[in-house]
């Protein structure tokens, strides 16, 4: 092989960002599956699902260090390889009579592996692409992130539905998760001889670790003492928070007993309606959020954004007060649900952008993305419980009332108007 050979950006760009995707769907979705259909209660599946959050929460506190060992090129190639054994862990312990302990230990190595592959990935993209073609290439590596997303959450969970036709529950998703144990572990020797190898991933042997959490201690000092820090740290953390309700919820409620309350979907039919019309809804939302607000401005747009992100989520009190026999009023109530969220969700990116503005933007992007992913932990540590005490018809109107929090918090903000307006 020849090192110097000119690789074209589509021969990894599409495969590192579905690569990036799909464990992500595996430990926050598809473990949700595993365990509802094992026979867990919902407070026991929010609980330890919302733990496998936690690596993405602290993933800033351990990236700076990746350098330090190896490039990132060879992080994302063994993080694959790692991912690989993990998928292949979750297939064998499936089966046995400690699968709750064993698949929580590698649903966690899964979640580990996955945020360290995040940080090498991410930092590999604006390495190995000259700027033109990190600005070409974003649409590309979005839309390949979401393929994935429909993948995971349709395909794969309408396949286990079909599988179980003809075997058991366990047989079933431990051939699913050893397919992907045999796909990332091939994923892994693909971008071990397609992925470029740019001058600047280079291992930093200048500097020691002790500079480097020197380093790390003043960037992570000068992020608290940004302005407006304890009102961004709010924004961060509440203006999600109806959606942090209910997202590990909504898939036990579309899939939950009709004497439970819930929708009794099959798997076939949650895979149709959360995986790909749901998704559909996202992807939809979050282009048109991206689009006004670059017409707009941030600071123009946050308000439209607030409503659209919280008010949707009414779709769902209908769904639970009617319990609907129709596929397409369900599916209709989940796209409209998903479209807001990707709408609104788009004020909530372009503000972790506008915070992190200045030196160390990198760095403070990174620790941004981690009270991003406290936000949807910590609600769900407890959702699953709520939703046991008051049932879902009334959980979800508890969802509506924490609306008031993103309003909350919105109005506190402080934003420059042409932040976000296109050039």
């Amino acid at each position: 092989m020849n090192p110097n050979r000119k690789i074209s950006p589509w021969a990894w760009v599409p495969s590192l960002y579905f690569a990036e995707g799909l464990p992500y769907v595996a430990v926050t979705l598809l473990s949700i599956q595993i365990y509802m259909q094992l026979g867990l209660s919902d407070a026991e599946i929010t609980f330890y699902t919302s733990w496998f959050y936690l690596p993405w929460v602290i993933k800033p506190l351990w990236s700076p260090f990746l350098d330090l060992v190896k490039t990132k090129r060879w992080w994302i190639t063994a993080m694959q390889l790692l991912l690989g054994a993990a998928f292949g862990g979750v297939a064998f312990v499936i089966d046995t009579d400690w699968w709750l302990q064993g698949s929580i230990c590698f649903f966690w190595l899964l979640a580990f592996s996955s945020a360290t592959h995040d940080v090498g990935a991410d930092g590999f993209y604006m390495l190995g692409l000259a700027e033109r073609e990190q600005a070409f290439f974003v649409g590309i590596r979005s839309t390949f992130y979401r393929v994935s997303m429909v993948v995971g959450k349709g395909g794969l969970i309408a396949l286990a539905g079909l599988l179980q036709k003809s075997m058991d529950v366990q047989l079933s998703w431990a051939l699913i998760f050893y397919g992907l144990t045999a796909f990332f572990i091939g994923l892994s020797l693909y971008h071990k001889f397609v992925l470029p190898k740019p001058s600047e991933d280079a291992e930093h042997y200048k500097l020691t670790a002790g500079e480097l959490l020197r380093e790390f201690g003043a960037t992570f000092a000068s992020f608290f003492l940004k302005k407006q820090i304890w009102v961004a740290i709010a924004f961060l953390l509440l203006y999600r928070l109806p959606e942090a309700l209910l997202t590990p919820v909504s898939p036990l409620f579309l899939q939950g007993k009709r004497t439970d309350g819930g929708l009794a979907l099959s798997l076939e039919e949650f895979g149709i309606v959360n995986g790909t019309v749901g998704v559909l809804g996202l992807l939809l939302g979050g282009i048109l959020g991206g689009i006004v607000a670059s017409r707009g401005g941030l600071k123009k747009w946050l308000w439209p954004m607030t409503v659209a992100i919280t008010l949707p989520n009414i779709a769902y009190v209908y769904l639970a007060f009617e319990i609907p026999e129709s596929i397409w009023a369900i599916s209709t109530a989940v796209f409209i649900e998903n479209f807001g969220y990707g709408f609104g969700f788009s004020a909530y990116m372009l503000f972790m952008i506008y915070f992190s503005q200045g030196e160390h933007k990198t760095s403070h992007y990174a620790l941004c993305t981690g009270f991003m992913a406290l936000s949807m932990m910590l609600p769900g540590l407890f959702s699953g419980k709520l939703a046991e005490l008051v049932g879902y018809d009334w959980f979800f109107v508890i969802v509506m009332a924490s609306c008031v929090f993103p309003f909350l918090v919105a109005s506190l903000l402080k934003i420059d108007p042409e932040f976000g307006k296109k050039e």
